[in-house]
């Protein structure tokens, strides 16, 4: 690394791009992660990625590292704008599946932020059903584990650069979420998005926009979305740390222009990024 130059990627506070072989991350996906963005050095959404990266290190028995910690290791890798991942393991363990008393690892790692058109927030983004099933682990629902393999095998069902994001449910057709992102819907000026106690990530993003919704006196609902309850709505936008929010503008045969709620919501999310 140049001298004055800021790491990439710190292991356990230090510079480093590898981790040891035997790191049950590695071995059973055994750890969590957090993905948020920086912007002039400031991590945006902090105190929501930090309750839900706690949340999610007690879901799997993981000593959560300390806020101070992360914090000054987010600033050193990240001293600009940039997308920061967060991850933790439970670290080097013989083999086995019972868990042991390993020191849990952190890696905190930054990339450039994605170059995403604006025209994608403005005019909306063509999403498809996925013919991949997420299934159903209420132990595990709603942390973001390092086991994403559901995820990349659902991506990898389309190559058309169009198409931005593919949705994904369960096996009762109910809708769960995107491969990257929360879904909301809109119908008669009411907001829902999916009951994810099943399955899925409770995005940082997904709890702020609940958040700034309530804080307008806009319900937003939380409950099952069955499949063809897309077709019928007024408005559908997703939403994650990196794209902000982007409305859905095409969905098959069904056409929407981004709607008054969607575009509030972006208003509120700019304004609490300020």
């Amino acid at each position: 690394m140049a001298p004055g130059r800021a790491a990439t990627a710190l292991v356990d506070g230090s510079p480093a791009a590898a981790i040891p072989a035997l790191d049950r991350g590695l071995a059973y996906g055994d750890g969590v992660f957090r993905t948020l963005r920086v912007s002039g050095g400031r991590p945006l959404n902090w105190e929501r990625h930090y309750a839900r990266l706690r949340a999610d290190c007690a879901t799997l028995a993981l000593a959560v590292p300390a806020e101070r910690v992360l914090r000054s290791e987010i600033a050193r890798v990240a001293p600009r704008d940039a997308a920061v991942k967060v991850i933790v393991t439970r670290g080097v363990a013989g083999r086995g599946f019972a868990i042991s008393r390993s020191k849990p690892r952190r890696i905190v790692a930054a990339f450039p932020l994605p170059d995403y058109p604006a025209a994608l927030a403005r005019d909306g983004v063509a999403v498809r059903h996925c013919d991949l099933v997420l299934s159903e682990q209420p132990r595990l629902a709603g942390a973001k584990t390092l086991n994403r393999l559901e995820n990349v095998l659902a991506r990898s069902e389309w190559g058309d650069e169009r198409i931005r994001e593919g949705l994904l449910a369960d096996a009762s057709g109910r809708v769960v979420e995107g491969t990257m992102s929360n879904v909301f819907i809109v119908r008669g000026g009411l907001a829902a998005t999916p009951d994810l106690s099943r399955c899925g990530v409770i995005g940082a993003q997904r709890e702020r926009v609940r958040d700034l919704l309530e804080a307008e006196g806009l319900d937003c609902i939380v409950r099952d979305v069955p499949r063809p309850e897309l077709e019928d709505a007024d408005e559908i936008f997703l939403t994650n740390s990196l794209i902000g929010i982007w409305p859905v503008s095409r969905l098959g045969e069904r056409r929407w222009k981004p709607g008054p709620v969607t575009r509030r919501v972006q208003s509120l999310v700019e304004r609490d990024d300020g």
